[in-house]
């Protein structure tokens, strides 16, 4: 069974119970009532919903920026990692060294110019990336240290390569959009209803009536905006930036 099938049959399931509630109460009321004595539940309800609909975008505004933040702190790891590769080789020989710091640039320099853009566009990352990462993987683990020293070095440098693989997987796993639908729907339908609800206060054609109607409304339609633009850690106007890379590689000229 489907989610949005389980969420429309709840769904129909508790205005079901409410309205039955409502028409069998309504029947046993006598006809000498006064619902002029009663308090009018309107206004109540409206604010309940208004109240309620603003936690769920308050939890939803949270939830997309933790995920800018994880996501741009992954980034900042990887460059990091792949920082202290590119240092701690200089105990290895001459030869060894080049290479591994050559496969580090060529890493760091396909990411920001071309991995970035895909990611961003595909919430994908590509499989040339892993490819690089993997040659890079293969300097450090494919050289058998000559004296002690080297060897002190080895197991951090292996340890950094595979600091390096697991924040490039958590960039990647967080690359794409975070919202699921069914918390679209609610969102929208959540924000159809608290606006609509407008009406049922017997708004006036006042200015100031119409303007704060026109401003709230434009006030549900920025915090939706944000939510959207923060669902995509790298791939919209808020995203997360490659600047972690240019820091530590400034020799590299990316940011040019």
């Amino acid at each position: 069974m489907s989610e949005w099938l389980v969420l429309s049959i709840a769904m129909a399931a508790a205005c079901a119970v409410v309205l039955s509630i409502a028409f069998f109460n309504h029947r046993r009321i006598g006809d000498n009532d006064d619902p002029n004595e009663t308090p009018d539940v309107i206004e109540y309800m409206t604010m309940m919903i208004g109240v309620i609909y603003a936690i769920v975008l308050g939890l939803a505004i949270a939830g997309v920026w933790e995920g800018r933040g994880a996501a741009q702190e992954y980034v900042r790891q990887e460059a990091q990692a792949l920082h202290e590769v590119s240092v701690r080789s200089e105990v290895y020989p001459v030869e060894v060294r080049k290479k591994i710091r050559a496969d580090v640039d060529a890493y760091v320099t396909y990411v920001v110019r071309t991995e970035w853009a895909e990611m961003a566009e595909s919430g994908t990352l590509t499989d040339h990336g892993g490819e690089l990462l993997e040659r890079i993987r293969r300097d450090v683990t494919d050289y058998d240290p000559q004296t002690d020293h080297e060897g002190q070095a080895y197991q951090p440098l292996v340890d950094q390569v595979a600091a390096v693989d697991d924040a490039r997987s958590s960039r990647g796993a967080g690359a794409g959009a975070t919202m699921p639908g069914v918390v679209w729907f609610g969102l929208i339908a959540g924000a159809l209803v608290t606006v609509g609800l407008i009406f049922t206060l017997q708004i006036r054609r006042s200015f100031r009536e119409m303007l704060l109607a026109g401003l709230f409304s434009a006030l549900i339609a920025f915090l939706l905006f944000l939510i959207w633009d923060f669902d995509a850690p790298f791939g919209r106007g808020f995203s997360a930036t490659a600047e972690p890379f240019l820091s530590q590689f400034p020799h590299l000229g990316l940011g040019d």
